[in-house]
């Protein structure tokens, strides 16, 4: 597949042409092996390499500079002061084409958004704010307004910024039991208590209506909102219902 970008140049050219016509704006959260704050520099170099071919692969669509990478910082291999360092070092050797293309997002239990505001001060990377990590992992206890003003904040003024929105799963599940030696679905099932980073199946409308409220009132610059849901394209059509119903004079919001 080493050549598959140059052999598919016509079809992502086409491919982002549709994106334009229709609206759409294309972004990527590559995979978690993606470690730029590895002490190994092997792995960290293949994560710098599986960034390359992303930004490569939106070049060949001609998309503006909308289309980011979104990143983790990656593991704290027992040191997180040392993981921040590594990032920026690895993020300042990559290629300017490829380092314009990334924005980083805040974890739920490593590196909260003020680690990547610190990560920011040092590299320029925007912040993408994941309103349901902050609410797991906020040590400077700010609110979801200080947040959010903080994170559009680091976004060029040419660019929209955007967000992250899910609701925590609150509903219990069953799940395959694994057998002594790792083997899933051979033990039957056992209930799983749900946990507060999972995602939900659908939004909680009340707390999205909060959300564009407060930003509203705040008189933050506008942004786009990427919803987080395991029920995709259901989730948002429930979602729109919901706010024509709770909140109409918000509805032209989420078109």
């Amino acid at each position: 597949f080493h050549r598959q970008l140059d052999e598919c140049a016509g079809d992502l050219a086409a491919t982002g042409d549709l994106a334009r016509q229709t609206g759409l704006r294309l972004t990527m959260h590559p995979a978690h092996y993606v470690q730029l704050s590895s002490p190994d520099p092997a792995r960290a170099a293949h994560g710098r390499a599986e960034l390359a071919v992303a930004a490569a692969l939106f070049d060949g669509m001609g998309l503006d500079a909308g289309a980011v990478l979104v990143v983790h910082v990656g593991g704290m291999y027992s040191d997180a002061a040392a993981g921040r360092e590594r990032f920026v070092r690895q993020v300042e050797q990559l290629p300017p084409p490829v380092r314009a293309r990334l924005a980083l997002e805040n974890d739920d239990h490593l590196y909260s958004l003020e680690d990547c505001l610190w990560i920011q001060r040092r590299t320029g990377i925007p912040l993408v704010l994941d309103i349901l990590h902050l609410h797991c992992l906020n040590p400077a206890g700010r609110t979801q307004t200080e947040a959010l003003a903080a994170a559009l904040a680091t976004w060029p003024v040419d660019v929209r910024p955007k967000i992250h929105f899910s609701s925590p799963r609150t509903s219990l599940r069953a799940v395959q039991r694994r057998t002594a030696t790792g083997a899933a679905g051979l033990g039957g099932l056992r209930p799983q208590m749900p946990l507060p980073h999972q995602h939900s199946d659908f939004l909680d409308p009340f707390a999205v209506i909060d959300l564009l409220r407060d930003a509203q009132a705040g008189g933050l610059r506008p942004f786009d909102v990427m919803l987080e849901a395991k029920g995709k394209d259901l989730a948002l059509l429930r979602l729109r219902e919901q706010i024509g119903q709770f909140a109409p004079e918000l509805a032209l919001l989420v078109g």
